[in-house]
């Protein structure tokens, strides 16, 4: 049975205490058009992405770890398995990754609060286990675990 008052606010944050963010590991936007994406952000901004027009991205941009930009249809194809995004989804415009200590209990959580996962603790060839799902505001967040990011694998 929940108390009420601070003693509730305790148990709330003991019982909801699995996602717990270690770093932001990467953030961008989702292009619908990918030259016009690499025009502004590489040439007119200057940031040293590499890649091409299926990702373009970068681990030298200070204050993210990696940044990229992500095309809608390589977007749809991580979360649904197809090149285009559902009709019933809002369009992200971004994304966003955060980096947990344990991706499997933060995506129970996140499934026990309520959310709509897309994809759950899925191992990708790279080795980052991801969980994705939209937030409120129809950014594409993913709750993960990137060794590369963390030193490990190297």
């Amino acid at each position: 049975m929940l108390s009420s008052g601070p003693a509730l606010a305790l148990q709330l944050i003991e019982r909801w205490a699995s996602v717990k963010v270690l770093f932001v590991a990467g953030f961008g936007p989702i292009a619908p058009d990918m030259e016009a994406a690499r025009a502004f952000y590489s040439e007119t901004l200057g940031l040293p992405l590499s890649g091409d027009e299926s990702y373009l991205a970068s681990d030298e941009v200070d204050g993210v770890k990696h940044f990229a930009v992500w095309p809608l249809p390589a977007a749809a194809q991580s979360c649904f398995g197809t090149d285009d995004w559902p009709a019933d989804f809002p369009v992200p415009r971004g994304w966003i990754e955060f980096d947990v200590e344990d991706v499997a209990a933060a995506t129970d959580e996140l499934v026990e609060r309520g959310y709509e996962v897309l994809v759950a603790d899925r191992l990708e060839p790279w080795g980052q286990r991801v969980t994705r799902l939209l937030g409120p505001e129809g950014l594409l967040v993913g709750i993960t675990y990137t060794p590369h990011l963390r030193g490990e694998g190297e």
